[in-house]
């Protein structure tokens, strides 16, 4: 047994639930550099832990992850527990995001305008980074610690992610 999920727009309302759209929309915030650059500003709220999480610190990795295509297979997915998890695309190709509030939800799936990059809240059950076109490269920032922090779900039965 299959079930479907169509995609949908990425937008920042419809994502709240699940953590922050990051984009250059609307007037920058600030104006800095002389003037020449507008800054759009702390557009993520980033989380490596509290008194209750074993200390981590933020870092800034480089993934390269093969593209996928839709329709796309859910099999699992993810959370980080103890921290945020930002994908910030290096190239201008949408990706798909998949996230649910939990294993026993729906998933819900939106597809990035190629311009856009996402910020997970801490303990967001999420898929795998699924970019949509070669290369499949990143900026992932997200919490470095030596305690774990990785909890994955296998669903019984897989979705079936189909273009909305």
């Amino acid at each position: 047994m299959t079930r479907t999920v169509c995609t949908e727009p990425l937008t920042a309302t419809a994502f709240a639930p699940f953590g922050d759209v990051l984009e250059a929309s609307g007037p920058p915030d600030r104006i800095t550099n002389q003037g020449l650059c507008g800054r759009f500003h702390d557009r993520a709220a980033l989380d490596f832990g509290s008194e209750t999480v074993p200390p981590g610190r933020a870092g800034i990795s480089i993934f390269l992850a093969e593209p996928r295509a839709l329709p796309y297979r859910l099999e699992m997915i993810e959370r980080h527990p103890q921290g945020s998890q930002a994908f910030i695309p290096m190239t201008a190709h949408p990706f798909l995001v998949v996230v649910a509030h939990s294993p026993a939800y729906a998933p819900r799936a939106f597809v990035t305008d190629g311009a856009q990059a996402i910020n997970l809240r801490r303990g967001t059950w999420h898929g795998v980074l699924t970019p949509l076109a070669a290369p499949g490269l990143f900026a992932v920032v997200d919490r470095i610690g030596e305690s774990p922090n990785l909890e994955e779900h296998w669903f019984d039965h897989p979705w079936q992610i189909v273009s909305g």
